[in-house]
C-alpha cells in the first residue's frame, strides 16, 4: 500500500521566525490518525530566520535527527556538546534520561532549512547522548546512502539508539533511480527537486509517501538536485 501525502497537506506554524511544515501531530497540530507512521513521531520541515532559533528546552527517551538542507544551525545543550551544522552534516542527539538544547540560525544575514526527524529509542532511560559527523563528500550521487541507523547490518555515518530503524539520504541527478527499501513501514520525502514513484506517480518537493507493503519499488528523479530522506522501519510505535 502506498499513502501519498502532499506537502501543502501538512500542519503549518508560521510566525515571525520561523515556517515549520510538520509532517505528523505537532505542539497545538493534532490529528489522531496522524501522530506517527511506523517509528517516525516527527519529520518537521522547518525554515528559521536569520539570528532567531529555538530557545533551551527538554527532550526526554526520543533519537532525535537533524538535517540541514541550506544554511548554518548551531546546537548548544545541557551536556556541554556544542556543534555548528550546515548542509552535508549529519547530527544525532540522544535524549535518554532528560536533555535541554537550543537550536538557532547561526547566521545574521540567510534563513536556515532543516529537517528535524523524531524516532523512540529501543529502551527508556538511557544516557543522553549526542554525534555530528560530515558526510558531505561521503554521500555519492545517484545512490542510497545509510546516515543513521541503529540495525547492526548497517554500516550508517551516524548511529542511533534504535535498531528497527535507518535513515537513507539520496542525491538524485534528472533522470537517475534508486530502489526504495523493502521494509514494513517505509517513509520517503522529497527534501527537494521532484521524483516519480512506480505505482503512485510525481512528487514534488515537500511531498511525502508511506509504504507498508514491502515490494521491488523504484523511485526516479524527474529534476536535477533531487534529494530523498528515506526512513527503513521494521516497528511500529504502537506497538
Amino acid at each position: 500500500m502506498i499513502d501519498i501525502r502532499r506537502a501543502a497537506e501538512r500542519f503549518h506554524t508560521e510566525i515571525d521566525w520561523l515556517d515549520s511544515w510538520h509532517s505528523f501531530s505537532f505542539s497545538e497540530h493534532y490529528d489522531p490518525d496522524n501522530t506517527h507512521f511506523g517509528l517516525l513521531r516527527v519529520l518537521n520541515d522547518d525554515v528559521v530566520a536569520p539570528g532567531r532559533g529555538f530557545g533551551t528546552h527538554p527532550h526526554r527517551d526520543m533519537e532525535i535527527v537533524t538535517w540541514v538542507l541550506d544554511g548554518t544551525l548551531e546546537h548548544r545543550d545541557s551536556e556541554g556538546n556544542t556543534g555548528v551544522i550546515t548542509r552535508g552534516v549529519a547530527q544525532r542527539m540522544s535524549a535518554g534520561t532528560g536533555i535541554r538544547h537550543s537550536e538557532a540560525n547561526a547566521s545574521k544575514s540567510e534563513p536556515v532549512h532543516l529537517l528535524q526527524m523524531w524516532v523512540p529509542p529501543d529502551s527508556l532511560g538511557d544516557p543522553p547522548g549526542y554525534e555530528q559527523r560530515d558526510v558531505d563528500s561521503d554521500i555519492a550521487p545517484d545512490t542510497l546512502f545509510p546516515l543513521a541507523s541503529g540495525a547492526e547490518h548497517v554500516d550508517s555515518a551516524i548511529h542511533i539508539n534504535q535498531a528497527d530503524a535507518t535513515l537513507w539520504i539520496a542525491r538524485l541527478t534528472s533522470g537517475a533511480s534508486v530502489p526504495i527499501p523493502s521494509a514494513p513501514y517505509v517513509h520517503l520525502f522529497v527534501a527537494r527537486g521532484a521524483a516519480t514513484l512506480e505505482e503512485a506517480g510525481e512528487l514534488a518537493t515537500g511531498d511525502a509517501a508511506r509504504l507498508t507493503e514491502p515490494d521491488d519499488y523504484r523511485i526516479t528523479a524527474t529534476a536535477a538536485e533531487t534529494e530523498l530522506v528515506i526512513w527503513e522501519m521494521s516497528g511500529d510505535l504502537a506497538s
